[in-house]
């Protein structure tokens, strides 16, 4: 079995990625960066803290468990939350959501769609890191993007509700 790649060589492939990312994306019509606010300063810890706060409350209000992760504009673990009884798998999902969405300026919705549209939107399947699955959304304050916030353990549609409310507590 191969061995699992370490933090630090995903960290190192991330930019690589990123690049080859929108360079598909370019190719098939999306534009990586079109109409997407600048990069501000990092979203702070308080803030991070905020963000997840309101999220885990709308997770609890409809019994879901999720795991909930902040990045900063460079895709950085910031802040994380796993409520009691999410799986584990959530954790390390949550935080490539957040990343994808941070790295892309985007919501990860947005790469579902191009999935589920078939044809060349496919081939967002092959750039790894890449999450398309929805539940990612950057985090803006006064216009430009701080970081993102990333929720998985539920529906796609019922992350994304929660990164939603999470997001909407910086705005």
């Amino acid at each position: 079995m191969p061995e699992r790649p370490t933090r630090t060589a995903f960290r190192s492939r991330s930019l690589t990625l990123a690049v080859t990312a929108g360079a598909c994306l370019l190719a098939f019509g999306a534009s990586a960066s079109a109409q997407a606010p600048p990069y501000g300063q990092n979203v702070t810890l308080e803030q991070a803290r905020v963000a997840a706060a309101a999220a885990e409350a709308e997770a609890k209000k409809n019994n879901w468990n999720v795991a909930i992760a902040v990045v900063d504009t460079g895709g950085h673990l910031v802040h994380f939350t796993r409520l009691d009884q999410t799986q584990l798998g959530s954790s390390d999902i949550a935080t490539r959501k957040a990343w994808t969405a941070v790295a892309f300026k985007r919501p990860t919705k947005s790469f579902e769609d191009t999935v589920a549209g078939g044809g060349v939107g496919l081939r967002v399947l092959g750039i790894e890191p890449v999450l398309p699955i929805e539940g990612g959304l950057p985090l803006t304050i006064d216009g430009k993007i701080v970081g993102a916030i990333g929720v998985s353990g539920v529906q796609p549609a019922q992350d994304g509700q929660v990164a939603k409310a999470g997001a909407d507590a910086l705005h």
